[in-house]
């Protein structure tokens, strides 16, 4: 377990790397500061969702995240709303605008990963996917991760 738990520090640590979110955006060929660029893959995977929501899927608090997506609004990249079910709270939405950046973090994600991982087979990559898969579904029961729950 020690050495998993050392694999996933280190890949965390990669993933979280600014000077790898700024390869991705220039790849990309996308300006945005490197702290909005989450929220838009974010709300792209959910569609719509609120700020509490938001800064829980990023680390970030709820002030942080309703500033950000302030920033992201007065660009054009979200659209904002009050849910009809409850005033206070503020959901988000992708613009077409935020819709054609995020296509093209994706499209630049898909090829420095190919680059990533050109030497590797097909079959070590549907592995890789599967075990991946399977380990953020683990991870994300919060009921396996409370202490004295083995």
């Amino acid at each position: 377990m020690d050495e998993l738990a050392a694999a996933m520090i280190g890949l965390t640590s990669l993933i979280n790397s600014p000077r790898r979110d700024h390869i991705l955006l220039a790849e990309a060929g996308v300006e945005l500061d490197r702290a909005l660029f989450a929220l838009l893959v974010m709300l792209d995977r959910t569609g719509e969702s609120s700020v509490g929501d938001l800064a829980d899927s990023v680390g970030r608090d709820s002030t942080t995240v309703s500033r950000q997506l302030a920033r992201l609004h007065e660009i054009g990249l979200v659209t904002r709303a009050r849910t009809p079910s409850d005033r206070r709270i503020r959901t988000a939405r992708l613009t077409s605008a935020g819709d054609k950046v995020v296509a093209a973090i994706s499209a630049a994600r898909r090829r420095l990963l190919s680059r990533a991982l050109s030497g590797w087979s097909p079959s070590e990559l549907q592995s890789l996917t599967a075990l991946t898969t399977r380990l953020a579904t683990a991870l994300g029961r919060p009921s396996d991760l409370q202490p004295g729950a083995d």
